[in-house]
């Protein structure tokens, strides 16, 4: 009698400890999206590769519910593949097959980790307000030291000369996401207090964003608060003209954004143009997944393909090492192939909210879809501008996919949202 007591005891404890260790998932995947955009990257690893190893231990012991069906699945497995298979033919094949590892594999393990442990409504209010607070809280911080403490004058974009790993034009991914979701929570009928710190939030977001003076974020802003004004026309106005007032007095912004030859002789034309002409060599392969390759001259001769170009469009003193266009950085890294399978990926979440939007009566659901659309297209127009294939971007872009998931996933539930 004594040793069953012990044997119910022990199995108890067991069970107990794996349900700590599935607790432990989301605790340590939040705090890996809230340090994303922070100067902390060895905390950020050590939440992630703990993460990991535990998900690893569970699923050897079978130990959580955890499962990789999506609709993103697929359009995921075939872009993997292909970069695999591409590694045969890379220019860096050690450069390459490491950032296969670091720059996809890692970030497809927190999509799923994402929308594995935050796949309820409850837990998935929790990670946009993680978003909200990660991007409010860099701001502040990024204010803070640029402005006040390393002194550099209102007129300095944002983190030009000091930033790095969040450098000026990197800025605006994680707060411009996080102004796209606290105006959804803006909408919501709440007390004073409480509508006050949002707009509080809203706030350090939008200076954040017009500081760094950056005309990629600034569009994809605007294009989001588009989408948004469409079920809360008041709040998206509201929003709307406070950025309008902030684009006036923001020192240096409105010469970026209303000078004709800002845009006419901007350096990203003739960098485009180079980037088209390796694109040319390379087409069904490209060059490799490896994101230095681009840069790599014992590789990659960028001066002979500078010099193919026309002389107005050939870059004088010093060549740019990188694409500054997400979709022709993927294009010249794994080709055309490659490229039409990273925009399946963007066009099957788009479907995605599509779906739940005209098929779902629960204004829960309609409204995050327009939320998620907003945040979507708002990243994607300033990644047209940017590399945001890897570091803090990537991390946005895919807890955004994380999040369209989980939206498809509950809405698919038998389940209404106030009960799961």
């Amino acid at each position: 009698m004594g040793n069953n007591i012990r044997d119910l005891k022990n199995i108890l404890l067991q069970e107990k400890t794996y349900d700590l260790l599935n607790l432990s998932l989301p605790v340590l995947t939040g705090l890996y999206v809230f340090l994303n955009p922070m100067p902390f990257p060895s905390l950020t690893e050590i939440c992630y590769y703990l993460a990991l190893g535990i998900l690893l231990f569970l699923l050897v012991l079978g130990k959580t519910d955890f499962t990789l069906r999506s609709p993103l699945t697929p359009p995921f497995v075939l872009f993997v593949l292909w970069t695999v298979f591409g590694l045969f033919f890379a220019l860096d094949f050690q450069n390459s097959l490491h950032d296969l590892r670091s720059h996809l594999l890692e970030y497809l393990v927190v999509f799923y980790l994402i929308s594995n442990y935050f796949n309820t409504p409850k837990r998935f209010k929790v990670l946009a307000w993680t978003a909200i607070a990660s991007a409010t809280i860099f701001s502040i911080g990024a204010l803070i030291q640029y402005y006040f403490i390393e002194g550099y004058p209102l007129t300095s974009r944002l983190g030009y000369y000091t930033f790095k790993a969040m450098h000026t034009d990197y800025i605006g991914f994680n707060t411009v996401f996080g102004i796209c979701l606290a105006l959804y929570f803006l909408r919501n009928k709440v007390s004073a207090p409480y509508t006050i710190f949002i707009l509080s939030c809203l706030l350090v977001m939008l200076m954040t964003t017009f500081l760094t003076q950056s005309r990629g974020s600034l569009f994809g802003l605007l294009a989001g608060l588009m989408i948004m004004g469409f079920f809360d026309k008041k709040n998206a106005l509201i929003l709307a003209l406070l950025a309008a007032s902030l684009l006036l007095i923001t020192p240096g912004l409105k010469e970026r954004t209303l000078d004709p030859n800002a845009y006419t002789k901007d350096l990203r034309i003739k960098i485009n143009r180079l980037t088209l002409e390796v694109i040319k060599s390379f087409p069904l392969m490209g060059i490799g997944f490896g994101m230095q390759t681009y840069g790599n001259e014992r590789v990659l001769d960028l001066q002979k393909f500078n010099r193919q170009l026309p002389t107005p469009y050939q870059q004088k003193k010093k060549i740019v090492v990188s694409p500054h266009n997400t979709l022709m950085d993927v294009a010249v890294r794994t080709g055309v192939i490659g490229l039409f399978l990273f925009l399946s990926v963007i066009a099957v979440s788009s479907g995605m909210l599509w779906k739940i939007f005209k098929t779902a009566k629960d204004d829960f659901f309609r409204s995050w879809s327009l939320c998620l659309a907003a945040c979507l297209l708002s990243f994607m127009i300033p990644a047209l501008f940017a590399d945001t294939t890897f570091g803090p971007k990537a991390v946005v872009f895919y807890t955004m996919l994380a999040m369209i998931n989980i939206l498809w996933q509950i809405a698919h539930d038998d389940r209404p949202p106030a009960q799961t």
